[in-house]
C-alpha cells in the first residue's frame, strides 16, 4: 500500500491542484454557488477516489510483490494479476527468467568442460611425475635429491588444482561412511614422509587405533594433508615435531594438528581461510598461495565438519577438525582402557 501510495501521490496532486484552479475560475467569472461547488467537488473527490481504489485492487499483486524482497527465481514464474499492465510483467519476468535459465545453462557447461579439462590435464601431469620418480629411484646424490624435492612439490600442487576443480561437483564426489582415524594418518603421513625427513620434522601420533568418524576418506585426507604441509613448512628450522592427536569432546571426536613453529599473527588469524590470503608468513615463505587453509574450510563446511584455529607468534599453530564420532566406537575404546 506505501509503494502505491508513493507512485499514485503526482495523480492526487495534479488532481487537487486542477479542481482549485477549476473553482478558482469559475468564482472570478462571477458565478458562485456554494452547496453546488461543495456537490461539485465530493462528487470529483469520489469518482478521484474510487479509480484509485479500482487501481490499486487490478494492480495489488504488482504492488505487493515489488514491495518485498524476491525469495526464489521461480517467483519470477508467477503471474501478476489479469490486466494489461500485469499481464506485461508477466511476459517481462518469465523471458528474465528464460533468459536467465539459458545463461546459466552456458555458464554450467563452461564451468564443467573446464573443471574435465583441468581433471584431465592434471592426470596427464601425473604420468611423467611418476616417471621421474622411477628414474631416480635409485640416484643418492645432492642433485637427484633436489629433483625429488622439486618433483613433490609440484605433485602437491597438482593435487591442490585438482580438488580446487573438483569442489564445483562436490556433491558429485562424496560419500559419508565410517573413517578410522589412525589408519587415515598413517596413510597421509606416508604420503609425505619425504617431506618430514627432508625438513627434519617428525610426526607424533596420539590416536587410539579404534576411533571412528562419519566422513569421507578423500576429501578428509586431503585436509590432513593440507594442515600437515603447512605444519611442516612452518615448523622447519624452528621445531622438528608436529602432533597429530584425536580425542573426545561430547558427541563429537576433535582431529587436532599442532606445530611448535612460528605461529600466525593475531591479526592474521580471522582472515587465514579466505581464499588467497597469505598474510604476514606469506612473505618470508614465498611458496604460499593462500588456498590451502580455504580448501580445508570450504571442504569441512560441505562436510558438516567444524574448523577451529588457535595460534601464538613463536609458539605454534593448533588447527582442530569437529568430526561427528562414531559414538558406539568412543565408548567401546573408554571401556577397553578401563
Amino acid at each position: 500500500m506505501k509503494l502505491f501510495l508513493r507512485d499514485q501521490w503526482p495523480f492526487a496532486a495534479f488532481f487537487l491542484v486542477q479542481l482549485i484552479l477549476l473553482i478558482m475560475i469559475f468564482a472570478m467569472d462571477g458565478y458562485w454557488n456554494e452547496s453546488l461547488m461543495v456537490y461539485v467537488m465530493f462528487l470529483s473527490v469520489f469518482f478521484a477516489g474510487a479509480f484509485l481504489a479500482i487501481r490499486y485492487l487490478s494492480h495489488r499483486t504488482i504492488y505487493q510483490r515489488l514491495s518485498r524482497p524476491v525469495e526464489s527465481l521461480e517467483e519470477l514464474t508467477q503471474t501478476y494479476g489479469n490486466s494489461a499492465l500485469c499481464r506485461a510483467m508477466d511476459d517481462i519476468s518469465q523471458e528474465q527468467y528464460r533468459l536467465y535459465k539459458e545463461q546459466l545453462h552456458a555458464y554450467e557447461n563452461k564451468q564443467r568442460d573446464h573443471t574435465t579439462f583441468i581433471q584431465q590435464w592434471v592426470h596427464q601431469m601425473k604420468t611423467p611425475i611418476s616417471v621421474i620418480h622411477l628414474l631416480l629411484q635409485n640416484e643418492d646424490d645432492p642433485t637427484a635429491e633436489s629433483v625429488r624435492e622439486e618433483v613433490d612439490r609440484i605433485k602437491r600442487g597438482l593435487e591442490t588444482v585438482l580438488y580446487i576443480a573438483r569442489l564445483d561437483r562436490f556433491e558429485q564426489d562424496f560419500l559419508i561412511e565410517p573413517v578410522t582415524l589412525r589408519s587415515l594418518v598413517q596413510n597421509v603421513l606416508a604420503e609425505n614422509k619425504r617431506l618430514f625427513i627432508r625438513n627434519q620434522v617428525y610426526p607424533e601420533v596420539k590416536v587410539d587405533e579404534n576411533w571412528r568418524v562419519e566422513s569421507d576418506d578423500k576429501w578428509l585426507a586431503f585436509v590432513l594433508n593440507q594442515l600437515l604441509t603447512n605444519a611442516v613448512r612452518y615448523s622447519a628450522g624452528k621445531s622438528n615435531k608436529v602432533t597429530i592427536r584425536a580425542y573426545e569432546r561430547g558427541a563429537h571426536a576433535i582431529l587436532e594438528v599442532q606445530d611448535y613453529g612460528i605461529g600466525i599473527p593475531t591479526e592474521d588469524i580471522r582472515r587465514v581461510f579466505k581464499p588467497y590470503f597469505t598474510g604476514e608468513n606469506g612473505r618470508k615463505y614465498p611458496e604460499s598461495t593462500g588456498m590451502g587453509l580455504y580448501l580445508v574450510k570450504e571442504i569441512c563446511g560441505r562436510l558438516h565438519h567444524g574448523v577451529e584455529m588457535e595460534s601464538e607468534v613463536g609458539e605454534g599453530t593448533t588447527v582442530r577438525i569437529v568430526l561427528s564420532a562414531v559414538v558406539p566406537t568412543l565408548q567401546e575404546s573408554k571401556i577397553a582402557e578401563s
